[in-house]
């Protein structure tokens, strides 16, 4: 009886837990479809503010800028996050601790610092405050995310593998590209994905790092906030929900057929 009773408890926890952290999109999602501007109150079913986003040119070039700069700093982050971990993994001891160390710098440094120490080096530099800014600043912050999202792999990987495949006859680039690297995908992607999303969600050193003639949905949000949020980005947001859901579901889908496949 009391093991079925902290089963019941635990279960209502867990549910409890889920409804906190949901409720507040749940809301996003239905009052994207409120005939209202205002989410105080319901006033009826509508897909206007839908319409209303693909007419919105301001926030459709934040979008653009923003995906258009999460893409290029992702991908170029995780390949020098990528490098530099693999450089990392083979130092000697003293080496990786002071790399890694001064790799967590910019992990544990307030987004404020960050922001206000890039701004102040393109200033050095004479570097107008755009899209080439925005993109080196979320490079930066990106790649000690990487860095860390593939050191586990590589530790994982038997130590004498390299060798190994040189010793069969494999060039170093042969074996870089044909052993090291398929070994550790799934920690590339996992940096990757993890650039990504910092680089959409960042606004602090956005701010600071760009200019006015380019925005992203996060400075664009906060422009508005001074003013209201406007609802159409109550259904951008839901969009981007759905977005980001699916492709969990593919992503979880195909991983449970490779594991159907190998128990077979």
């Amino acid at each position: 009886m009391l093991r079925k009773l902290e089963k019941i408890s635990s279960k209502v926890y867990l549910a409890l837990i889920f409804l906190f952290l949901y409720a507040p999109i749940f809301a996003l999602v239905v009052f994207s479809f409120n005939n209202s501007k205002s989410m105080a109150k319901w006033q009826g079913f509508t897909f206007k503010w839908y319409g209303e986003l693909l007419k919105n040119d301001r926030i459709l070039t934040a979008l653009y800028y923003t995906i258009l700069v999460a893409i290029i700093s992702a991908v170029i982050s995780t390949i020098l996050g990528t490098i530099s971990a693999i450089g990392i993994n083979k130092a000697k001891n003293s080496t990786k601790t002071l790399l890694l160390n001064i790799n967590y710098l910019p992990v544990l440094n307030p987004d404020i610092v960050t922001g206000i120490a890039l701004m102040s080096l393109f200033g050095f530099f004479a570097l107008e405050r755009g899209l080439l800014t925005m993109i080196l600043a979320h490079i930066t912050f990106n790649v000690p995310y990487v860095i860390l999202s593939v050191l586990p792999k590589l530790r994982q990987l038997p130590p004498n593998i390299e060798d190994a495949a040189l010793d069969l006859g494999a060039s170093p680039s042969y074996a870089l590209r044909k052993v090291i690297l398929p070994q550790i995908k799934s920690g590339i992607a996992a940096g990757f994905l993890i650039a990504f999303t910092m680089s959409i969600d960042d606004f602090v050193i956005s701010f600071f790092n760009t200019g006015g003639k380019v925005t992203n949905l996060s400075i664009e949000i906060y422009s508005m906030a001074r003013r209201g949020i406007k609802p159409e980005i109550n259904a951008l947001s839901t969009l981007m929900f759905v977005v980001v859901l699916i492709l969990l579901l593919i992503v979880n889908k195909k991983q449970s057929i490779v594991r159907g496949d190998i128990i077979d």
